[in-house]
């Protein structure tokens, strides 16, 4: 395709109005001419870095060349399955991501997408335990299939006109102390969300119908919010004592996004239930419901299924994703620059009260502008954004209000590369106060 003369970005854009519907929104209305790394280049010869990573899912960086390698050797040999044969990549990429996975979290199911992970996850709930309840949390996203945004309530535009959703879903408020649900300070609660979730349990479905607990353990679209480390123990222990699943989605978190391979090991407890997606195969689609063999076992033949998932060349990019990531201890490099950019941005935080809140794990952080009563500042957020966005810097919102930015390089982020970073950051904030 040719990228040059002055109109290609109207014409492309006009071209794709025509042709697909406008409930999908982008971020940005740049024309991707090439992208690699950290880096995208736009047909009008602009290079931005993208702070985004494909909403956290290209975290080592696009178009990585032991992904490509791994992808067009597989290309020559299988492109799809459909459950039909058995085939090398899908086996090699299930043991090696064994090797990865906490606990005793060792036998999978491989989909397409976090949604579809998120929807395999609550039917093996289910049919496991022979329980109904589902118990979700306020502010969470799981995805926008049926099922997946019957959990999700990051706001309410995405369950608009769907109704009635999926049955015996419950909702609990998520510990997300700088907006307490509750209304209470961090600094004096006694973590009352969770005496909530306990009264849940006896006022409104028994832990005996409770079929599983579904929690992101970093909250994404919703906030960028951290539970606090008592909280997850809590919930784990909870969950042990009625029989209750507990599901970790870590569709946003896992694959390094926080330092560690997932986020629930912050927390030092292991789920009964995992979903993982997005950075999973660097771009191509897979996702997968991890879980023990013991539960697995409980799931018999054409309980579920699934033509796409498990894709061969997907699968090779995953088991390339996961060597990369070891080889260059990208792990040990989101937690190092992570940390960095988090006392820069806290530094940050002192001189502007506009920044109310930052927090985050490694390369996941949040950063929350409020107005002087502490109300949310979406104007200013989007001030801030439209000023990185002019100085090659891609960053994307979220939370109900859209007044949180979000930080999300890949993981093979320098530290150079996260000053650039930080200095525009810091100039936009601080050139938007006027």
């Amino acid at each position: 395709m040719d990228y040059t003369g002055d109109n290609v970005k109207n014409n492309i854009i006009t071209r794709a109005k025509k042709l697909f519907t406008p409930a999908l929104v982008f971020h940005t209305d740049i024309i991707v001419k090439k992208a690699q790394g950290l880096y995208v280049e736009a047909a009008d010869g602009k290079r931005y870095m993208d702070f985004s990573s494909g909403l956290a899912t290209t975290n080592i960086g696009h178009c990585p060349p032991e992904v490509i390698k791994s992808v067009k050797k597989q290309l020559d040999e299988i492109i799809h399955s459909g459950c039909i044969f058995r085939y090398h990549s899908e086996i090699l990429f299930a043991e090696k991501l064994k090797e990865i996975t906490p606990g005793e979290l060792d036998m999978f199911f491989f989909s397409n997408s976090g949604a579809e992970a998120v929807e395999g996850a609550i039917k093996l709930a289910r049919f496991v335990t022979k329980r109904q309840g589902i118990i979700a949390y306020t502010g969470a996203f799981h995805g926008r299939t049926m099922g997946a945004v019957s959990l999700t309530t990051s706001t309410a535009k995405y369950r608009r006109n769907y109704h009635p959703l999926l049955p015996s879903i419950f909702r609990a408020p998520y510990p997300y102390c700088y907006r307490c649900f509750l209304g209470q300070n961090p600094d004096t609660c006694s973590m009352d969300c969770f005496g909530y979730l306990k009264k849940m349990l006896r006022h409104e479905i028994n832990p005996d119908e409770t079929a599983a607990i579904i929690i992101e353990p970093v909250l994404g679209e919703g906030g960028y919010a951290v539970p606090p480390l008592n909280y997850m123990k809590e919930l784990r222990k909870l969950c042990t004592q009625h029989g209750i699943l507990l599901i970790a989605d870590e569709v946003q978190t896992g694959f390094g996004r926080t330092g560690k391979w997932f986020a629930c090991e912050h927390f030092g407890i292991v789920p009964d239930i995992m979903t993982i997606a997005k950075g999973i195969a660097s771009g191509f689609p897979l996702s997968a419901v991890v879980s023990t063999k013991t539960i697995m076992f409980k799931w018999p033949p054409g309980a579920h299924g699934t033509t796409f998932g498990g894709n061969p060349v997907s699968c090779a990019a995953g088991i390339a994703t996961i060597e990369t990531i070891k080889a260059d201890k990208l792990l040990e490099n989101a937690a190092k620059v992570g940390k960095y950019a988090m006392n820069c941005l806290k530094d940050m935080q002192k001189k502007y009260p506009v920044m109310g809140d930052v927090r985050g794990l490694g390369l996941m952080i949040g950063i929350e502008f409020v107005k002087r009563d502490r109300s949310p500042n979406r104007d200013f957020l989007k001030k801030v954004l439209n000023r990185c966005y002019k100085k090659g810097l891609i960053l994307i919102e979220c939370g109900i209000d859209k007044n949180i930015v979000r930080f999300m390089p890949p993981l093979i982020t320098t530290m150079k590369e996260m000053e650039k970073a930080l200095e525009i950051f810091e100039k936009a904030v601080a050139n938007s106060m006027s």
